[in-house]
């Protein structure tokens, strides 16, 4: 029978929720050739060999296990990507998107009247009972308002992560996608050029089966960073302008810093042995700079970088430490123009901004390279 269906599984810690998922598909596929690709971003839970461990007793089950990078959006992409499938379908393995739905949205699709149809959790006759979280759906329709007002379609639910589409339509554009945050159905609605005809399908959003919600705490920012690179992306690229970001308010952590060393720490008036002014200068300036990099090091750990996130005491040391040794030129750079510039006579402020500037560039080529990247 010919391959109709592919449904992607973008994957982190679900291997308890894998199998279980994998017996609803083919209970709510009944009649239709399918296959699920499990795209797991290399979860230490052992999701990628627990797919594997079922695909040896059910061949329509594949995996692609992710090695040095995460992200939904971009597992996504790649799952999609990867079907031989002419119809597709991105889903959660969590069990909060109902498997039920997808005949009704396959069918939508191959009627030839929608190229696009998606299970909304606001549409009429849905539900967020289940969800119990009342909190994020208040986040969820404040973010979808913002999202209709970016793709110019007017969905109620434009941020869900449950739809279908030709496999056609998303490989025509898949070269344009961001693959940036959590939400590919924004991403595609935002890239492409022609006008989708869209089916809209009230769901009953659950509750997770098991674990817990891979949305953590940078789920806004995420979301964020997405309008982002739609709206400039291609003129600043997308990660360099966070990195620039943080590298901004690091430069207020450095001068708030300096300003505590040289008038709560030193004093105005300090005298430490033969220490001049100058010297005084240099020793406060040394420690915002120091105190300003780790400071920087943590936020784009956290932010800038969270898809390659270092994790664990060991880890995180041993990044701030090369973090430290890849910045180590750009910070003599600004320490030393500080000092050239304050020994010119010029004022502190302008000194210390000159020289973070001076070596904001050489910070992200390294440690773009060599903390978060690869060899």
């Amino acid at each position: 029978m010919t391959l109709r269906l592919g449904v992607v599984l973008p994957t982190f810690n679900e291997r308890k929720n894998l199998r279980g998922m994998v017996e609803r598909l083919d209970a709510a596929l009944a009649g239709v050739t399918w296959e699920v690709i499990v795209v797991d971003d290399n979860s230490p839970d052992g999701t990628a060999d627990e797919a594997r461990l079922i695909a040896q007793d059910d061949p329509r089950v594949r995996v692609i296990q992710r090695i040095g990078r995460r992200g939904l959006s971009s597992a996504a992409i790649e799952g999609m990507c990867a079907t031989a499938a002419p119809v597709v379908a991105v889903m959660d393995a969590d069990h909060q998107h109902d498997p039920a739905l997808l005949p009704l949205m396959l069918a939508a699709i191959e009627s030839g009247e929608h190229d696009l149809s998606y299970a909304s959790r606001f549409a009429e006759g849905s539900s967020t009972e289940q969800w119990g979280r009342p909190d994020r759906v208040k986040a969820s329709n404040l973010a979808n308002r913002i999202a209709n007002k970016v793709t110019g379609v007017e969905l109620s639910d434009p941020m869900s992560g449950y739809f279908m589409l030709r496999a056609e339509v998303l490989r025509a554009d898949a070269h344009r996608l961001s693959g940036v945050g959590f939400k590919i159905l924004l991403d595609i609605l935002a890239t492409v050029d022609a006008p989708l005809r869209i089916k809209e399908l009230p769901m009953n959003f659950a509750a997770r089966a098991d674990g817990e919600s891979k949305l953590d705490r940078t789920v806004v920012f995420e979301f964020l960073i997405g309008l982002y690179d739609k709206w400039l992306g291609r003129i600043i690229p997308t990660r360099f302008a966070l990195f620039g970001t943080v590298g901004a308010l690091g430069v207020f952590v450095q001068l708030g810093v300096l300003w505590v060393m040289l008038h709560l720490v030193f004093g105005e008036r300090f005298v430490y042995g033969n220490w001049s002014e100058s010297t005084t200068f240099n020793v406060a300036n040394t420690v915002a700079a120091v105190i300003a990099m780790t400071f920087n090091f943590v936020l784009n750990n956290e932010l800038t970088y969270s898809d390659q996130r270092l994790r664990g005491l060991g880890p995180v040391l041993k990044g701030w430490a090369q973090f430290a040794l890849t910045c180590s030129l750009g910070l003599l750079t600004n320490i030393g123009s500080a000092a050239a510039l304050k020994s010119m006579g010029i004022n502190d402020v302008v000194a210390v901004v000159a020289g973070i500037i001076l070596g904001s560039v050489w910070n992200f080529a390294l440690s773009n390279k060599f903390v978060w990247g690869k060899y």
